[in-house]
C-alpha cells in the first residue's frame, strides 16, 4: 500500500503549523514519523541502517512468500480444471494489477497524491497487486527509508519558512529608538 495513503485522517500532521509539539522538542516544526523508522530518518541515527536492511528484507522475504502463495492458489485452478483461458486470464489480472500498485507505491514515496479520492478508489486495485507494492518497498529501501525524501523536503521547506519568519520577527519594535525629528 502507499505510504501516504494511511495518512488522510483528520489528525495534522507533525510538522504542520498549530500541531502540538511534544515535550522538550525544539520551537518550530517537528519531523513525521515514518512507519518502520520513526523519525530516525532525520540524522540516520537509531539504528536507521539495520532498519533499512530489514525492511528491505522483509518485503522481499513477504513478497516471495506471496509468490508461493499466488502458486498454490494458481494450482488449485489447475487442480479444478477451470480451463486455460481462466488460468492466463489469472495471471495477466495479478500482473497489471501489480504493475499499478508498484507504479502508484513508488509515486507514493516521491509526492503526495493530488487526488486522494483517487487513490481510495485505487485501493482494491493496490490490495490484489500486493506484491508490486512489496516490491516497490524493497527497492526504495535499497536507496533511503521509504518517503524519506518527500518527508525531508517538506521538512526542510517548513523549517526555512519558520527560520525566515522567526528571524523577520526579532526585536520589539515599541523599543527601537526612533530617529530624532527636526
Amino acid at each position: 500500500m502507499s505510504e501516504n495513503s494511511e495518512n488522510s485522517g483528520t489528525s495534522e500532521a507533525p510538522g504542520a503549523p498549530g500541531a502540538p509539539t511534544p515535550p522538550g522538542a525544539p520551537p518550530g516544526p517537528q519531523p513525521e514519523p515514518i512507519r518502520f523508522f520513526g523519525t530516525t530518518w532525520v540524522d540516520h541515527d537509531g539504528g536507521y541502517g539495520l532498519r533499512r536492511a530489514g525492511v528491505a528484507v522483509g518485503s522481499l522475504a513477504a513478497a516471495v512468500a506471496a509468490c508461493f502463495v499466488l502458486r498454490f492458489a494458481f494450482q488449485g485452478l489447475e487442480i479444478a480444471e477451470v480451463g486455460s483461458l481462466i488460468g492466463m486470464l489469472v495471471i495477466v489480472m495479478f500482473a497489471i494489477c501489480s504493475a499499478i500498485a508498484f507504479r502508484k507505491t513508488w509515486e507514493g514515496f516521491g509526492a503526495r497524491p493530488k487526488d486522494p479520492a483517487r487513490e481510495d478508489t485505487l485501493r482494491g486495485l493496490k490490495s490484489i497487486g500486493f506484491i508490486g507494492s512489496l516490491l516497490a518497498y524493497f527497492f526504495r529501501s535499497l536507496i533511503e527509508a521509504p518517503g524519506e525524501k518527500l518527508r525531508r523536503t517538506e521538512y526542510e521547506s517548513a523549517r526555512t519558512q519558520f527560520d525566515k519568519r522567526r528571524t523577520s520577527r526579532t526585536g520589539n519594535p515599541a523599543a527601537r529608538k526612533r530617529p530624532k525629528r527636526r
